[in-house]
């Protein structure tokens, strides 16, 4: 025998034994180190604190700058603890490297552990058999808690091996796609492959977009990137802010556990619904009403709002002066709001309106003591007059955005701001299902973040008003001045942060191919001065607009480079589910970026048809038969208007805790190891996106799929087949 066929020859149990023992005792030191880190970062609290009894400025500075350090330092020890070690790089020189989730080092300062994100560990990635960088064997440990239970080898550099050097295993990647899935995403640091790795290490200027089909990993990568930023310009990132959005609460939450796990704990994690501060929706509209919200159209409405004033607000303001009776009519009083808000946002132009209805009211004072005393006194007396300032409070108030979104609930002021820019269909859809102030659904999210920005912040304290004495404020050459304070108190508004509060130093956005307009414009406004790492796939958007939203992308990465990435590798469908899902997705799009499928399990789907009165029946055979044959987790996916019914059907199932009931868009960016798929041809039919949305529901299967419905698989309905 050679010895390239003794080393091929799989290993006996005693030498793998061995081999895992080895591993075990690095590990263990390892894990000593981390708990005298753990333990020295308690002791730099400790001393911060003490030297915060000193009794001067300066000891205070120290200690929050030591306990913040110490608390940071904690936080990662603690988050990095679940699968430490997870890599060893044997060189050529006879050396070994250890990779894992963060950088240690032992007593002596020198590298017990490689973090994962630096140039050090770059090649546990990028090395090949074709290009081995000077990589003999990569190995994957694969630990629970603290114990390392397998190990899988890759040998990249057979010419360079020792004859002793032992090869385990079928391959890390094979075997982590391969394992059951839970109701939480999960790092793949330990097995990234080098075309995610390239995306992951890409400059952090400018746009990073990273497409593919389902299942190529895009999410994660972008999550692992997110964790590398932070470790190559952890000061600009951390204090600039990262902020990490997704489609749905259900999605967040799903992915919330990668970036502590990578030892990074200072991400904002928002769904689409969650953006804006003090504002939370986790309902979508009906596909309909979305697609007018979502438009570019609703922004020139919302224009018109902010521009037409309260609808409460006085039509006219009369009032008595010497020998005069000074008067403004509703036409007058719109040409000055007109006049006020071009170029200005309404609650930072309140002194501008004063001065206009000043300038518009004294050219009808006419002769007598009026004119005797000049336009001083006739200023003094204007602005401390109890009628001058109850009109102004009235007609230029305070603005929340909240409150004004509110407005349209009214269905003739819906017309008269939709008109020309809006159908009649489209009004009529919005007007029957706007909701009310305290139930905004996702779609209105963007809606009040563009009334914030149109309206500006609203004054927060009379300190922001101060009262003006001087008439000479008023003069042609005088600058603006705030004349009189108000301030609001209705505990029905939502206090949103201020404005100057939302930009981040980083956006990562998911699921970016379902983007509408109004999200577009929403998201660009925070990451104005931004890098971004944007993913998607338009195979899987649910947008029925893709031009449009294409150019509110455009407009929100204005002058951005961007570097893109298309991950063409397939892990988590096996071919036989990908196969069909292909199938739908070249009927949902012309020319669909198919990945391509690399794992096999000889089961292909299944589709039941059943009579409508069995249908019940059918949906807990068909989860309690998936049960049977899967470990981990099973995913119920339903039209979105029958979702609460088919949960009502399973509830109280025995692995109800392995299973989850949603709708095609609550489905996306998610796994499960097996999916039912319900009424498939209804979800083709709830929107203009609908094949779309069912390639997205097929492909969250990782091992089995079974669609089940009163009709045929919809590929096989002439009724529904394009």
């Amino acid at each position: 025998m050679s010895d390239n066929d003794a080393r091929n020859a799989p290993p006996s149990d005693s030498v793998v034994a061995a081999e895992i023992a080895g591993e075990q005792a690095f590990v263990d030191v390892v894990y000593r180190r981390l708990d005298e880190s753990a333990e020295e970062a308690k002791a730099l609290a400790v001393e911060g604190h003490g030297r915060g009894r000193l009794g001067h400025e300066g000891g205070l500075v120290e200690r929050d700058a030591m306990v913040y350090q110490a608390a940071r330092r904690i936080a990662t020890l603690d988050a990095a603890h679940e699968g430490l070690v997870f890599g060893r790089l044997d060189l050529v020189d006879g050396d070994a490297r250890y990779i894992g989730r963060i950088g240690l080092r032992d007593a002596d300062r020198d590298v017990l552990l490689v973090d994962w994100r630096a140039p050090a560990a770059a090649v546990f990635y990028q090395a090949t058999p074709q290009a081995p960088a000077g990589i003999v064997r990569r190995r994957v440990l694969h630990c629970k808690g603290q114990s390392v239970e397998t190990i899988e080898d890759e040998l990249l550099d057979a010419d360079a091996a020792p004859d002793d050097l032992v090869v385990v295993g079928e391959g890390a990647l094979l075997a982590q796609i391969s394992r059951a899935r839970d109701d939480h995403m999960h790092s793949v640091v330990a097995t990234i492959q080098k075309e995610q790795d390239e995306a992951i290490r890409a400059p952090s200027r400018g746009v990073t977009s990273i497409s593919g089909g389902p299942g190529t990993g895009k999410t994660v990568v972008a999550l692992h990137r997110a964790a590398y930023l932070l470790y190559v310009d952890r000061r600009r990132f951390e204090s600039g802010g990262v902020l990490v959005v997704g489609p749905s609460g259900v999605f967040m939450r799903y992915i919330e556990r990668v970036l502590p796990s990578l030892g990074e704990t200072s991400v904002t994690l928002r769904s689409l619904g969650e953006i804006v501060e003090g504002v939370t929706a986790t309902r979508h509209d009906p596909p309909e009403v979305a697609a007018i919200k979502g438009s570019e159209r609703m922004r020139r409405v919302l224009t018109r709002v902010v521009r037409s004033g309260p609808p409460d607000a006085p039509a006219q303001f009369r009032w008595f002066y010497r020998d005069n009776v000074l008067r403004l009519d509703e036409r007058t009083l719109r040409r000055l709001r007109r006049q006020v808000l071009s170029g200005n946002k309404h609650n930072r132009s309140r002194t501008k309106a004063e001065h206009a209805l000043v300038d518009a009211l004294w050219p009808q004072v006419t002769g007598g003591r009026g004119l005797e005393d000049g336009r001083d006194d006739f200023v003094r007396r204007l602005t401390r007059s109890t009628e001058f300032e109850e009109f102004v409070a009235a007609w230029w108030p305070g603005l929340d955005a909240v409150e004004v979104w509110g407005w349209l609930l009214d269905e003739q002021r819906l017309r008269r701001y939709g008109d020309g820019l809006l159908t009649p269909a489209d009004i009529t859809a919005l007007a029957a299902t706007w909701p009310a102030p305290d139930d905004p659904s996702i779609e209105d999210v963007p809606l009040i973040d563009e009334l914030r920005y149109q309206l500006g912040d609203v004054p927060e304290s009379p300190s922001q008003n101060p009262p003006a004495t001087d008439p000479e404020a008023f003069g042609e050459t005088a600058a603006p001045r705030q004349l009189m304070s108000f301030e609001r108190d209705d505990a029905a508004l939502r206090s949103t942060r201020r404005i100057e509060d939302d930009a981040y130093a980083h956006l990562l956005v998911d699921e970016a191919q379902d983007l509408s307009p109004m999200q577009w414009r929403m998201l660009g406004r925070r990451g104005r001065y931004a890098s971004w790492t944007v993913v998607g796939d338009p195979a899987q958007s649910a947008w029925p607009h893709p031009a449009e939203a294409q150019r509110a992308r455009a407009e929100a990465l204005r002058g951005k480079p961007e570097h893109a990435f298309r991950l063409s590798t397939n892990y988590r469908n096996s071919a036989e589910v990908f196969e069909l899902a292909a199938r739908v997705a070249r009927v949902a799009v012309a020319k669909p970026d198919l990945p391509q499928a690399v794992r096999q399990t000889g089961i292909a789907p299944e589709h039941r048809e059943v009579d409508p009165a069995a249908l019940r029946s059918a949906v807990v055979a068909a989860a309690r038969d998936l049960a049977a044959v899967v470990e981990g987790t099973i995913a119920v996916v339903t039209p979105a208007d029958r979702r609460t019914e088919v949960a009502d059907w399973l509830d109280g199932e025995p692995y109800s805790d392995r299973l989850s009931v949603l709708d095609g868009l609550a489905s996306k960016g998610l796994e499960f190891d097996a999916v039912v798929v319900v009424e498939p041809g209804e979800i083709v039919g709830e929107s203009a996106s609908g094949w779309r949305t069912l390639y997205v529901v097929l492909t969250r299967a990782t091992q089995r799929l079974i669609t089940l419905g009163t009709t045929p698989f919809p590929l096989d309905d002439p009724a529904l087949t394009p």
